[in-house]
């Protein structure tokens, strides 16, 4: 179990994805990301999401992530964010997104 005060740890905010192209050097297929989060500016993130996605119908989606881990190095990229998903039957991850567009960079708690 964790703490109330464990989970306001996690600055998990909503965020459009500006960008996204394929990461030819990741291990697993993968994607860069550039998601907008308000005031809290543009951010970059690989994602594993190749499955249920294209690039094209990434764009403009609006996402939920992780925006306060350290960045992270992957191959010749810069991760400054974790775009959370669910994993479905067949380990794949869905993309976590709001019901209806809201404005970028709201926390979630």
């Amino acid at each position: 179990m964790i703490s109330w005060e464990d989970f306001e740890k996690i600055d998990m905010r909503t965020g459009t994805i500006l960008e996204a192209t394929v990461f030819a050097k990741a291990r697993k297929p993968a994607y860069q990301l550039s998601v907008d989060f308000g005031e809290l500016g543009i951010k970059k993130s690989s994602a594993q999401i190749t499955v249920h996605y294209t690039p094209e119908a990434l764009v403009g989606k609006q996402v939920i992530a992780v925006v306060n881990f350290p960045p992270k190095q992957i191959a010749n990229f810069i991760s400054e964010c974790l775009v959370l998903g669910i994993y479905d039957e067949n380990n794949n991850v869905v993309l976590l997104s709001p019901g209806k567009p809201v404005p970028n960079g709201l926390k979630i708690g």
